[in-house]
């Protein structure tokens, strides 16, 4: 069987470690920052991390005991297009991956910067309304080499591009 990303990576301690990194260079964004200006949850990064480790093929613990898929997108929607403030997302991203030395392996950096900049894009589908965000959402599923199975929140199937 293939290791998952979420193995690779080194499990929750080193996603932990990731989402604090990426959270810490979003803050010093002013762009990107504009997202938490409201505030957070103070185990925002836990939190993130066990989305993240769901997502990567480790245990479901987020939409076991923090929220549901759809409510994480109806979180993410309703605030209008914002691609500047993805585009420095992403590049925080890839820096904290760098950060927290998982550069190490060109492979597992590839695969986690391309999920991330996916994963950006698929929040932002319903940027108009939360209430067009559908019921029954599943935590879309990333490997070594994409989306895994099936379609995501806007019905884009594997290996396919969004429109």
């Amino acid at each position: 069987m293939d290791r998952t990303l979420y193995d690779a990576v080194g499990g929750m301690p080193a996603l932990v470690s990731l989402a604090h990194a990426w959270h810490e260079r979003c803050l010093a964004y002013p762009v990107v920052s504009h997202a938490f200006s409201q505030g957070y949850h103070p185990d925002h990064t836990k939190r993130l991390a066990a989305y993240w480790a769901e997502a990567l093929g480790g245990p479901r613990t987020y939409t076991a005991s923090v929220a549901s898929e759809t409510e994480v997108v109806r979180l993410h929607s309703g605030n209008g297009e914002h691609r500047e403030m993805d585009e420095r997302a992403v590049g925080s991203f890839a820096a904290a991956v760098d950060d927290v030395g998982l550069a190490g392996d060109p492979a597992l950096r590839d695969a986690l910067v391309a999920y991330f900049a996916w994963a950006t894009d698929y929040m932002a589908t319903y940027h108009r309304s939360p209430d067009e965000v559908p019921d029954g959402l599943t935590v879309p599923q990333w490997s070594w080499d994409g989306l895994v199975g099936g379609t995501d929140a806007r019905g884009t199937a594997e290996g396919s591009q969004p429109q």
